[in-house]
């Protein structure tokens, strides 16, 4: 786990050599505190510039950017694949460490850009090729670990964050597509960012500069072909085989590796697994909000923690602990995203890393094994519709109404989310009513000027998205629900996932986004994922009796809930209030502030409306309000000062 950046010529040699590269290296510098490095092609016109955080082969034969003969690379993520692939490549290749990163290099010596079909894990790198003058650059299939990228004035610049970008762009920027997604989803769901000209290479996809062209192409995809051939025991039997090989894998590593333990199935679940395979892993992590009732799980992660033999490290979470760090996490997220769970998880990362190197987490789950109530609600409607048209049987429906109504006691805390999913008509188009279920702006009509953003286009690329039959070749509604969320929502979480463990040099590993794992559960028929309308079946079903019952049987789990109608109705109302005067003195475009500050005590508590729009806002002071500050870097007395970048 580390951080990398660096620059290509694509048509237009790059300037400021080592001084620019040391200038983004200083601004992901908190990835890597175990080690930096950079590294220039001959001619200068590529470089990389690498920040280290040390987990495979400690030594400094593993440091980076590393250099074997022609080819050249800086690397982040964790191929968990390494032995087996150095094994089948030492016939060839003349290994002088034991990294995973001098793997890649022999993977691509062998195989060309086909050396990503070898590699297993977690991964963003870039790779320069002296023989042919090639730059090739690739993310992991999941978008894990993060690549930004922005071409200005035909030098190609790119980074595992975007902040380290900023200093290279005409003028920091909000781009208005990318924003008109975040205004709906609370993330973006293609290769655009808030900030104007900078770009993510999408999760399974490389790029490749060479000959003056700049190309992207997609390596892997996963496709919804559905096996009908098999029984629910083979299918449990098989998901055990390979989440156990799965586990093992990421428990690979020079230093102990410990757990986020949330109390919900997924990190439960790898909790325990890890420790019935590594007895010496025994440290477990969670945050809890004691101050209002309704926001502590931690009794639930304790139980977990005693049945894998853990001991439990709890952080209490307060009102103080998000004045004082919310405008840090907003500064290592680079932009908002995915909701508030990024501040707890800031914290849970930040009492981790004091203990150790390594975490596993649950991410994953409940879009791979359809885990999210809105799946639930939105077939109660389908189920209610087909129930009056007595269309049950023509293979849209995977659960009846009868058997759908034992489960309906998940919805409890959905009330509101009911009402207004209702409150504009039943029984539309399937992306119609999806869209709805994960739309966040219908409370924002008048605090975001909508005119000035292509709403349109949005709502288009959605349903180009959940409409794909590249991906579900057949017309099943959980298969279309959870891919888009697949495609779309967990990247947005695992860029949190990444950035707030990251912000404290901590890496997060996530065993259910294993590949060969994913490409199975792709296979599986979605009335044995979503049987009755019980979320996650199959894998409570197969884990039953691995998992405390209490957890198994849970019908509360909420996804880190944050006090934050309670916070800012009271002891942060001045904070909040204050930040929003804030957006009518600059005159943010998009932002109504009148309307922001007039509505704000009328916001449902699970409505992410006052978060979204308070992010916006304190993203904009971190990066917008300080553009003079980033341009300054790339001055002459910027390029030789070491000190920590005074941004953040």
């Amino acid at each position: 786990m580390c951080g990398l950046a660096g620059f290509s010529q694509v048509s237009t040699p790059p300037k400021g050599g080592v001084g620019a590269l040391k200038v983004m290296g200083r601004l992901i510098a908190h990835r890597g505190p175990d080690g930096s490095g950079y590294w220039m092609s001959p001619s200068g016109t590529v470089g990389f510039v690498h920040r280290r955080l040390s987990i495979i082969d400690l030594t400094q034969a593993a440091s980076q950017p590393m250099v074997a003969g022609p080819l050249s690379i800086a690397y982040n993520g964790e191929v968990y694949n390494h032995t087996e692939l150095r094994a089948a490549l030492a016939g060839g290749w003349n290994f002088r460490s034991r990294s995973d990163t001098e793997c890649i290099l022999a993977a691509y010596d062998r195989y060309g850009d086909s050396c990503l079909d070898h590699l297993r894990g977690m991964f963003a790198f870039a790779l320069w090729d002296e023989r042919r003058q090639r730059l090739f650059c690739a993310r992991d299939r999941f978008g894990i670990k993060p690549f930004y990228y922005a071409l200005v004035d035909g030098v190609l610049y790119f980074a595992s964050e975007a902040k380290a970008l900023l200093p290279f762009l005409p003028e920091i920027d909000t781009d208005a597509s990318a924003l008109a997604e975040y205004m709906t989803f609370q993330y973006t769901i293609g290769d655009q960012t808030l900030f104007r000209g900078v770009k993510q290479l999408l999760p399974g996809h490389a790029l490749a500069v060479e000959n003056g062209e700049l190309k992207i192409w997609r390596y892997w995809d996963v496709c919804y072909e559905v096996d009908y051939d098999h029984s629910p025991r083979y299918f449990r039997n098989r998901l055990e085989e390979l989440l156990a090989d799965s586990v093992s894998m990421h428990l690979r590593a020079d230093v102990p590796v410990g757990a986020y333990i949330s109390g919900g199935v997924d990190s439960s679940l790898m909790a325990i697994l890890a420790a019935k395979q590594s007895p010496e892993n025994r440290l477990g992590f969670n945050g809890r909000f004691t101050d209002f009732p309704g926001y502590d799980e931690s009794h639930y992660a304790h139980a977990a923690a005693e049945r894998a033999g853990m001991d439990l490290h709890v952080v209490d979470i307060t009102a103080a602990d998000f004045r004082n760090h919310i405008r840090d996490v907003i500064y290592h997220l680079d932009f908002p995203v995915a909701g508030p769970g990024s501040f707890p998880q800031f914290m849970v990362s930040k009492l981790a890393a004091k203990h150790l190197k390594v975490v596993l987490g649950g991410q994953g789950g409940d879009e791979i094994f359809g885990g999210y109530a809105r799946y639930l609600l939105a077939y109660l409607e389908q189920c209610i519709k087909a129930a009056v048209d007595g269309t049950y049987r023509n293979g849209n429906y995977v659960v009846t109404i009868e058997s759908i109504v034992p489960n309906l006691g998940l919805l409890r805390e959905y009330k509101p989310l009911m009402k207004e999913f209702w409150r504009h008509g039943l029984f539309d188009g399937l992306d119609d009513r999806y869209l709805r279920l994960v739309d966040r702006s219908t409370d924002m009509a008048e605090e975001v000027d909508w005119s000035c953003l292509e709403r349109e286009k949005v709502v288009d690329d959605f349903k180009s998205i959940f409409n794909s039959r590249a991906n579900v070749r057949k017309e099943a509604y959980f298969d279309s629900m959870t891919h888009f969320d697949f495609k779309c929502l967990l990247p947005a979480l695992l860029h949190v996932e990444d950035r707030m463990s990251m912000a404290h040099g901590l890496e997060s590993r996530v065993p259910l986004l294993d590949h060969p794992l994913v490409e199975f559960a792709a296979t599986i028929p979605a009335d044995l994922k979503f049987e009755g309308g019980q979320m996650k079946h199959l894998l409570k079903t197969a884990y039953a009796d691995v998992l405390p019952s209490e957890i198994v049987g849970r019908r509360d789990k909420m996804g880190f809930p944050v006090p934050l109608k309670e916070w800012f109705g009271g002891e942060l109302r001045d904070f909040v209030v204050d930040t929003f005067q804030h957006v009518r003195e600059k005159h943010r475009p998009y932002i109504n502030a009148d309307a922001v500050l007039k509505n704000f005590d009328q916001a449902g508590r699970f409505s992410r409306k006052t978060w979204g729009l308070l992010s916006l806002e304190l993203w904009h002071q971190s990066f917008h309000d300080k553009a003079d500050a980033y341009r300054a870097l790339l001055a002459d007395d910027g390029l030789h000062n070491d000190e920590k970048v005074p941004l953040a």
